[in-house]
């Protein structure tokens, strides 16, 4: 079913960011998995969270919004949920609420101008494939945006990431990983730093694919380092819903929600006693 696509038009304001990657204490966590480009079901997620209004507008007090990455490529409509976000972002303090977006594998291939999964009504959009090419460099109106975003944060007991924690990263703590990953956005990706490698936390899928001891020892490691008790990841599509692995530790919320995929749409609801699964 195709929705019809409301795209804001968002003034130059002054964002709504932060270096801060822990928050203690928050009541209400709704967490999102990957949207490809689907602004239909990611609205109709918002809403069924009880975040907006039929206007689109914050509706959601104090929650605080974890959107896990990847909303862009394989869909049409990445640039209205991007706009979306960025209203969100700056209306949910207002209310004592807070909207944190993380990147993922693929806003990280778009700002370096990997065209592989791009969808064509993504590039309509912007005008044309040139004009997409030069908003999502880092120094351009949406990947300027992007780059300023964490890669991994720490909400109560939980440790949310797009793709998961390997060995290389697990005794690292989360705001070495944002800085590295800041740092080397900023530097043109001249001085890499493994963050945006294939076991860097953006394209690792050993929590959601690996077995065994060594993978268990990983988990525990990335864990303990952050402080927290599980850890929600995306990336891998997990077609019959949200799913858990390794006794709960482990919290896997693609389900492939983009028309592209055909999956389910769903949403985690966190607080500090868990974690629920629920349906728009």
């Amino acid at each position: 079913m195709r929705y019809a696509v409301f795209v804001m038009i968002i003034p130059c304001v002054a964002p709504v960011f932060s270096e801060q990657c822990i928050w203690n204490g928050v009541g209400r966590v709704v967490a999102i998995g990957d949207v490809h480009g689907d602004f239909g079901q990611f609205v109709s997620l918002l809403q069924g969270a009880d975040l907006v209004d039929n206007e689109l507008n914050w509706i959601g007090g104090k929650t605080h919004l974890v959107q896990i990455g990847d909303v862009l490529d394989r869909g049409p409509d990445s640039r209205a949920v991007m706009d979306l976000i960025m209203s969100l972002e700056q209306q949910a303090p207002l209310q004592g609420g807070y909207v944190h977006f993380l990147l993922g594998n693929h806003e990280v291939m778009l700002m370096r101008s990997d065209l592989r999964y791009v969808h064509e009504g993504e590039i309509r959009s912007h005008g044309g494939l040139k004009e997409m090419v030069r908003a999502m460099r880092p120094d351009g109106e949406y990947g300027r945006w992007l780059s300023e975003h964490n890669i991994s944060i720490r909400i109560n007991n939980a440790l949310f990431v797009h793709a998961g924690i390997s060995e290389d990263f697990a005794s690292i703590a989360l705001d070495s990983i944002n800085k590295s990953a800041g740092d080397e956005i900023r530097r043109g990706w001249l001085e890499p730093s493994g963050i945006f490698s294939s076991t860097g936390p953006v394209w690792f899928r050993g929590l959601a694919t690996d077995r065994g001891s060594a993978i268990r020892r990983v988990l525990e490691e990335a864990l303990e380092t952050n402080d927290a008790d599980y850890i929600v990841i995306g990336h891998t599509v997990s077609i019959d819903g949200i799913t858990t692995r390794f006794s709960g530790r482990v919290v896997m919320i693609d389900t492939g929600m983009s028309e592209c995929y055909g999956g389910k749409a769903q949403y985690l609801v966190l607080d500090q006693r868990g974690y629920k699964v629920h349906f728009p």
